[in-house]
């Protein structure tokens, strides 16, 4: 079985103006001559780690990694209460992934994404076909607002009730009978900071416990940073009160763009965020997409699923 390749530095970065006040953080690693390759994050709003550099093959791929708006290394920064999220929304990422590609003078590329990162791989692969020459997805969302609520609107409670109720005893009692997004929402956008952080990190203890089993006790190390928690739960609330401004089923429906694109698809079978299913019905209407499942796995790119990550990046950097 591949290993993950070893960590490298970007040799290329900058920061892109993408409208409306926002500017993306990109970078290039590896060849840069090889294979061209983006990679989407997930989240929304968790930014691209130095992590994900390492289910590619330098020697062959041009990778290019950037931080979605209001996250990671962009501006302005979510953490910022002042930032206003009205612009960060799916249409508008597409149309930065189309701004980075030509600013990057890449005629076309595979695209790789997890979780959120899939369904967004999805948008903008059914948009833009021509542009995409593979896809890669792990950890599969499609948009689905089933896949919303089964993540945030109860759903998963089912398999974690304790943390559940945790997330919604988190309220003050006169939120407690509002859903528990919009709650949230609210109490991120709040104009006391104290407000601001206990909400985030009642939100963030909740993406902690769900990845993986048995669950975590505590705050996953990622969320130990305030401004990070407070960008991440902010943007996730944006995104799943609205359903990320998709039509409920519209990228499986439009699945048919895809039909000459091939693609890979690595889902744990433990994936509680991102139900094997979800990768299983896409599957059904793209036949061209191999489905990978990998059975001692759950939501994170660990090494069992990092390996076969590698194992398909490494087949897709066969090809010319």
């Amino acid at each position: 079985m591949p290993e993950l390749y070893p960590e490298i530095e970007p040799y290329g970065h900058g920061m892109l103006e993408v409208g409306d006040g926002d500017f993306v953080y990109w970078e290039t690693c590896g060849n840069p001559r090889g294979k061209p390759a983006v990679v989407l994050h997930g989240g929304p709003g968790s930014g691209c780690s130095a992590g994900f550099r390492r289910f590619f093959d330098p020697s062959v791929y041009r990778l290019v990694l950037f931080d979605q708006r209001n996250c990671g290394r962009s501006t302005p920064q979510a953490s910022d209460p002042d930032t206003d999220l009205e612009a960060n929304n799916t249409a508008n990422l597409i149309a930065d992934l189309e701004l980075l590609r030509r600013h990057l003078d890449v005629d076309c590329w595979l695209v790789f994404g997890g979780s959120w990162g899939s369904t967004l791989a999805l948008a903008y692969a059914e948009t833009h076909p021509d542009r995409v020459t593979e896809m890669i997805l792990f950890g599969v969302t499609t948009g689905r607002h089933k896949e919303f609520d089964w993540a945030f609107r109860g759903g998963l409670a089912l398999l974690f009730p304790e943390e559940w109720e945790r997330l919604r005893v988190a309220l003050p009692v006169a939120e407690r009978d509002a859903g528990i997004v919009e709650a949230y929402h609210r109490l991120l956008n709040d104009p006391d900071p104290a407000v601001r952080r206990r909400a985030a990190e009642a939100w963030c203890m909740w993406e902690s416990v769900t990845p993986a089993w048995p669950p975590q006790t505590g705050l996953a190390e990622r969320f130990t940073d305030a401004d990070f928690a407070l960008a991440f739960s902010r943007i996730v609330t944006h995104y799943v009160r609205h359903n990320a401004w998709l039509e409920d089923g519209i990228l499986l429906r439009g699945a048919a763009a895809l039909a000459e694109l091939p693609g890979i698809l690595v889902n744990g079978r433990f994936d509680f965020q991102a139900p094997l299913a979800n990768a299983w019905e896409l599957k059904r209407v793209w036949p061209r997409a191999e489905l990978v499942v990998v059975h001692d796995a759950g939501h994170v790119a660990d090494v069992n699923l990092g390996r076969e990550l590698v194992r398909a990046t490494d087949r897709f950097g066969a090809v010319p």
